[in-house]
């Protein structure tokens, strides 16, 4: 900024002596630029263009004095030491972007300069001061600066960093460029009738205590009458504005004398807060602090907003969750409910799931016969179960079970039980008491008892009342299950023999076992009848299919047996007799076919004769008492098929200790695990490796279990009925 020793540019001698200072003088008083003349060691401002005493804060009046004595805090950061290095070996000094803190300490301000210090000469080119150049660049080193935090706090709103960090940090930025600010940020409650504290690094905790929950309105301070009119509202001097009225105390308190406060909004207007700005001495904004303002508020308006819709956004997954959870567990629930086919132990699965998903206690209590039961309590640990289980509710009508149950509708208490219970041990505080309805019948209720901290809110009770609905479905079921058992189990006892008769010179037993549950009546069947004259009759036979149509078939084949046998006197025309039965009957008693095995007992001698014709069935065997085992395989047709089925007469002559065996295919078509048969062969075998060889009826039967048994652990359940009957010579 300084011509060389000579250049034309510059006249020497006095004539150049006055253009550096006239020229200077009028030159930078009419431009934006900062211009001084300094004169000898003590650096006097002898002038300065209004720039300068502008950008310095200096009163024009005052100079002649020594720069170091007007602005004291430039010794410090080393500027005066600068004028002495030009001054002594005049030597000019450039800077740019030099940082500069003018003022002092309550009133001090940033400030950035490019400047140079040239030194000024006389004629004979002695040094007697410093000119002093410069331009101010603090407006544009804020700008970056103002841009590079902007761009910061973008990126960290960007990143979903969390909305009181983000907040923060624009609020010590801010702090940061303007010396002397104190930032705050309130933030609407949802209904936009509030503001609640936000970030406010630097103003005292109990001043941020006094303002949190202010009411958006007119005249409530700064912050709150910014936020009713959506617009900025200024207040230069807090100790007279009546806006402050009720806030004044605290304000003095914290040191604060004045407060811009600029309300940070959507784009469609809706509140989200206010940005204020601060200031300990009264004082009104200047344009650059109103757009500093705008500019922060509009960056808070994008944290803010983001954080709601990511909140929102977080809301709803969690709702989703707790949907998706609610609904396991309600299909969880639902299998672990009709798990079992029995009443009491289903409403006992219903309080075991209760417990602790919905409530930390549980009972559930039944109506029978106008009486009120406690069936099920669950409880975290076994003692406290038994307390419950022990306090059945009777007939107080004042209590919440009996309400229920009279009124069909839930029940919410606020506090324990009014009527007799261990609340107090418990330490119950309140409960939840569901019907158990099924079609419009009122089983029993679910009581959920609350302790400290876990009142019942609606999602426990929409749960709780889902639950109950399933329970009670699936104790209806439990209940219709039980009772077709029964049926079933009366009707199969009634085809088969309660007990068995006693055979002079022999030993019987038999053996049943239903498919699956049982729920069905079996096609198997067995029977043994005197005939007379020391005779006896026995058969073994399998009806296709199961239920009522086999019951009937089976009812139609023992009867007819029965009946013929005493008639005939013959196997196989008594076989014949019962195939000309099935064959008679009517399409809606059945249609499926028969397999048998009947034979009449008779003594002779020390000797067992059986005279039998197998008519489709299983063979029979004969398992002597020397341990081996024959297969009886005499030919025959089944029944129900043909009117005339091909039979043929067999005989066995058992001697004490002989046994014959008669199974079904339920026995012989069972399988291993692998898959394989056990069949009359492998039975064979079963029976001749027993030891010790049975001797009795109900012995080699046991033997006949156990080994099947043990050819079919491992294996899928009995898909088919099992029917076995021994006769063992005595």
């Amino acid at each position: 900024m300084t011509a060389p020793q000579g250049s034309p540019m510059l006249p020497a001698g006095a004539a150049g002596e006055r253009w550096r200072g006239d020229d200077l003088r009028a030159l930078f008083g009419r431009s934006t630029a900062v211009f001084a003349l300094l004169t000898g060691p003590a650096h006097v401002l002898e002038t300065a263009n209004p720039a300068f005493l502008r950008a310095v804060g200096v009163d024009g009046g005052r100079t002649g004095r020594p720069i170091g004595e007007l602005m004291p805090e430039l010794a410090a950061q080393g500027f005066i030491d600068l004028m002495d290095t030009v001054y002594r070996t005049g030597r000019p000094h450039t800077a740019g972007d030099a940082r500069v803190v003018l003022g002092a300490d309550g009133a001090a301000r940033e400030a950035f300069f490019d400047f140079t210090y040239d030194p000024r000469r006389d004629e004979a080119g002695n040094v007697v001061g410093v000119t002093v150049l410069g331009v101010e660049t603090t407006q544009v080193k804020h700008s970056q600066r103002l841009a590079a935090e902007q761009r910061a706090l973008l990126e960290q709103i960007v990143r979903d960093q969390p909305l009181d960090q983000v907040l923060e940090g624009m609020a010590r930025t801010i702090e940061e460029l303007s010396p002397g600010v104190i930032v705050s940020v309130l933030l609407a409650d949802p209904d936009g009738r509030h503001l609640r504290h936000g970030v406010a690094p630097s103003l005292p905790d109990f001043y941020n205590r006094g303002i949190d929950g202010i009411a958006v309105g007119e005249d409530v301070g700064s912050c709150g009458t910014a936020a009713h009119r959506r617009e900025p509202v200024v207040v230069t001097d807090i100790r007279t504005d009546p806006r402050w009225r009720d806030f004044r105390h605290l304000a003095e308190a914290a040191g604060l004398a004045a407060c811009w406060s600029t309300p940070i909004l959507t784009a469609d207007g809706e509140l989200l807060g206010t940005f204020a700005m601060y200031h300990r001495a009264p004082r009104a904004p200047q344009e650059e602090d109103l757009a500093l303002s705008a500019v922060f508020a509009r960056t808070a308006a994008l944290a803010v907003e983001r954080h709601r819709a990511e909140r929102a956004r977080a809301a709803a997954e969690a709702k989703e969750r707790a949907a998706r959870q609610d609904l396991a567990f309600i299909l969880e629930a639902s299998t672990v409910l009709a798990r079992d086919l029995d009443v009491d132990e289903t409403l006992q699965r219903l309080a075991r799931l209760a417990v602790p998903a919905l409530a930390p206690l549980c009972t559930v209590d039944v109506l029978q016969a106008g009486r009120v039961r406690r069936v099920a309590a669950a409880a975290p640990t076994r003692a406290q179960e038994d307390l419950l289980a022990s306090r059945a509710p009777g007939g107080d009508a004042d209590g919440a079970v009996a309400r229920v149950l009279a009124s069909g509708t839930t029940e919410i208490g606020r506090r324990a039980p009014a009527g007799p219970g261990p609340w107090e041990e418990l330490g119950v505080t309140g409960y939840l008491c569901v019907p158990l309805t099924d079609r419009g019948r009122i089983l029993g209720t679910l009581t959920l008892l609350a302790t400290a901290g876990r009142p019942a809110d609606g999602r426990t009770v929409a749960l709780a009342e889902e639950l109950a609905r399933r329970a009670a479905a699936s104790a209806r079921n439990a209940r219709q299950y039980a009772q077709r058992v029964r049926l079933a189990r009366d009707l199969q006892a009634g085809l088969l023999l309660p007990e068995l008769p006693s055979l002079p010179g022999a030993t019987l037993a038999a053996f049943y076992e239903p498919a699956g549950e049982g729920l069905e009546i079996g096609g198997d069947f067995y029977d043994v009848f005197e005939l007379g004259d020391d005779r006896w009759a026995f058969m073994v036979g399998d009806v296709c299919g199961r239920g009522a149509l086999a019951a009937t078939t089976t009812g139609l084949v023992r009867h007819t047996a029965r009946a013929a046998a005493r008639l005939l006197n013959d196997p196989v025309a008594v076989a014949r007799a019962v195939n000309t039965a099935l064959l008679e009957r009517s399409p809606h008693q059945g249609t499926g076919f028969v397999t048998l095995v009947y034979g009449e007992l008779a003594r002779t001698g020390g000797l067992l004769t059986a005279d039998f014709v197998r008519a489709g069935h299983t063979p029979p065997l004969r398992h002597r008492a020397d341990g081996t085992t024959e297969i009886l395989d005499v030919p025959g047709m089944l029944l129900g098929v043909t009117p005339d089925p091909v039979l043929r007469p067999g005989r066995v002559v058992l001697r004490p200790g002989d046994s014959l065996v008669t199974v079904t295919d339920g026995i012989t078509e069972a399988r291993s695990a692998a898959g394989v048969l056990f069949d009359e062969r492998g039975l064979a075998a079963a029976l001749a490796a027993c030891e010790p060889r049975p001797t009795t009826a109900r012995a080699t039967l046991d033997a006949v279990t156990r080994a099947l048994g043990a050819f079919t652990e491992g294996s899928e359940a009995n898909d088919d009925d099992r029917a076995a009957l021994v006769i063992t010579a005595a």
